[in-house]
């Protein structure tokens, strides 16, 4: 488990901007089984978190006409407990931190896996998920 005094600065530049973080696995599963569409941010303290993935979402959800219903955020390494609920949402995919995805009542509509957030501009992660909310959000 990562240290709280380097996670917290990481959590904040999600839950700042209107993320709210999933904890437990309870809390995954209510944010899950509410209808409409929930965007969940599985933040990493890895580089291209920092430097793609935070940014790109940020920019996707401050740019976009249609946005999520609901944003929220776990962080692998540290919420242990939600993270491994999450993951089992997200199956088939393999575990990946950073990522990104976007649910619409209860079931992954649009998924932005690590090898698809790394080597990527803040500007692309943006693009992608702002034609993700255009398609699946209100």
């Amino acid at each position: 488990m990562y240290p709280q005094e380097i996670v917290i600065p990481m959590k904040e530049e999600l839950t700042e901007n209107g993320f709210e973080e999933l904890l437990s696995a309870a809390a995954v599963d209510k944010a899950l089984s509410e209808k409409g569409t929930t965007l969940v941010v599985l933040n990493s303290v890895c580089g291209c978190s920092a430097g793609t993935a935070r940014p790109g979402v940020l920019m996707a959800v401050q740019n976009s006409t249609k946005k999520p219903d609901r944003m929220t955020t776990s962080f692998a390494g540290f919420d242990i407990d939600a993270v491994k609920k999450l993951r089992e949402f997200l199956l088939p995919y393999p575990p990946s931190s950073p990522s990104i995805a976007l649910f619409k009542d209860g079931q992954l509509v649009h998924f932005i896996e690590r090898h698809n957030i790394e080597g990527r501009s803040a500007q692309m992660i943006a693009a992608n998920l702002i034609g993700a909310f255009d398609q699946h959000c209100n």
